[in-house]
């Protein structure tokens, strides 16, 4: 940091540089932040809902061309620290990097809108899908950079709100749309490829720095975290366990609801009802509180509560057949899905030095995409040959054995702040 010359005797009070300056980058981010919510909400409805949608409605594909479609944002985390280490080798901004690799996104949806035949589309939803999700530790670093610490779950979540908001009301309007005619759909993709353009161009006018070397030549380095913080590493197999069965469960809704063979066959209106809509009004109501309490409460705590969440939102959706049933487990795994989503996104940011969030955070993404890729292909396997509802109390019981992992922490008031000294010792 450069010295400032001391003021002559007798001049004024020179104002706070430092702390104008980090105002003034909060003030940006949010700002620009809540503005790129509305492409992120609509683009979250591609990955949730309308892509799988259209492969199996459209194009009637097969189970791993399906699974492949639901795994398109587990890819993008599965490279994230391939990602990071090419941006710190760069010396690039994260954000500016997060502009370019949102551009290649945007390009990747236009290709099967102009040429929709099932190999360029399942390409096509892939790649777009995995550069919307690859960016993620790029943005996990810019709001450790440019939040306070004590306000970075309330100002996450308030942009939260918007992408709730304009992921639920895109997914009506584009429901109905295809229900009317699903050839529509290519409008579709240029819409997503709009908002992915959209958002890079924003994301261009954040102010971030160039992220620091961790040290060491292999682009999977950062790993050694894993190894080196019995915490963090804990809080690792906690969240494998409940991931991958929420990851195994959550393309099987669409398969639930529009599939004739478990006699539903609802049309798309209907679906993204159920798999959209309902959940993000729930996640729009409860995003702030989640905010407010991720600033104040026990991290681990607060994570078994989501855990639960996830659990009974599951076992109402696919054990219960009956139409309240599907609202109700909509309803619960909203209101859960808007605590994890603050959580997921910035919980490493209680764990990291803060030159390090973005490293911590692809261990985390790369984790989370390992276990996205394989969980879908899993499902789709298991439920050709097993119930629904069986699979619902398989994940049910992973989810169970995730919150007796985390169990021990929640009684320790101290555990993050001490994984996070450790780790500060490690990196000097």
């Amino acid at each position: 940091m450069p010295a400032f010359p001391r003021p002559l005797p007798g001049a004024p009070p020179r104002p706070n540089v430092i702390a104008v300056t980090a105002a003034a980058r909060t003030e940006t981010t949010f700002r620009i932040e809540r503005w790129r919510a509305l492409t992120s909400g609509i683009l979250e409805t591609a990955g949730t809902t309308f892509l799988l949608l259209v492969a199996v409605r459209w194009f009637h594909a097969g189970a791993f061309a399906k699974a492949l479609v639901a795994a398109g944002s587990s890819v993008g985390l599965l490279i994230t620290p391939l990602v990071v280490t090419y941006v710190t080798r760069r010396v690039l901004s994260p954000s500016l990097a997060a502009c370019r690799i949102m551009l290649v996104g945007a390009a990747a949806f236009v290709v099967p809108a102009l040429f929709p035949w099932q190999p360029i589309y399942v390409a096509g939803a892939v790649l777009g899908m995995t550069m919307v999700s690859a960016v993620i530790p790029l943005l996990t670093q810019m709001y450790q950079e440019n939040y306070p610490a004590d306000q970075r779950g309330r100002l996450f979540s308030r942009t939260v709100v918007i992408r709730i908001l304009a992921a639920a009301l895109f997914a009506k309007a584009a429901g109905m749309i295809l229900a009317n005619d699903l050839a529509h759909f290519r409008w579709l993709l240029l819409i997503f490829a709009a908002c992915a353009a959209a958002a890079a161009a924003l994301l261009r006018r954040c102010p971030t720095t160039p992220l620091h070397d961790s040290g060491g030549a292999h682009p999977l380095r950062a790993l050694r975290f894993v190894r080196e913080d019995a915490v963090f590493r804990r809080t690792l197999i906690a969240w494998m366990l409940m991931g991958f069965a929420n990851l195994m469960m959550l393309p099987l809704r669409v398969e639930y609801l529009a599939h004739e063979r478990y006699g539903l066959r609802l049309p798309a209106d209907q679906i993204a009802l159920y798999t959209s809509v309902v959940p993000n009004l729930a996640r729009l109501v409860m995003s702030p509180v989640w905010g407010w309490l991720f600033d104040r409460m026990n991290f681990f705590t607060l994570r078994v509560t989501l855990n639960v969440g996830f659990m009974i939102g599951i076992l109402s959706f696919f054990t219960t057949g009956s139409t309240s049933g599907l609202i109700a487990g909509a309803i619960i795994y909203g209101i859960s899905n808007a605590g994890g989503d603050v959580a997921w996104s910035l919980w490493v940011t209680k764990f990291a030095p803060a030159g390090r969030v973005a490293d911590y955070m692809s261990v985390h993404t790369f984790f989370t995409g390992v276990r996205g890729v394989f969980a879908p292909l899993v499902a789709f396997q298991l439920a050709a040959v097993a119930s629904l509802p069986t699979l619902g109390w398989i994940s049910a019981s992973l989810i169970g054995a995730a919150c007796l992992v985390l169990l021990p922490d929640t009684r320790s008031k101290n555990g993050v702040q001490n994984a996070k000294a450790l780790v500060e010792e490690v990196s000097e």
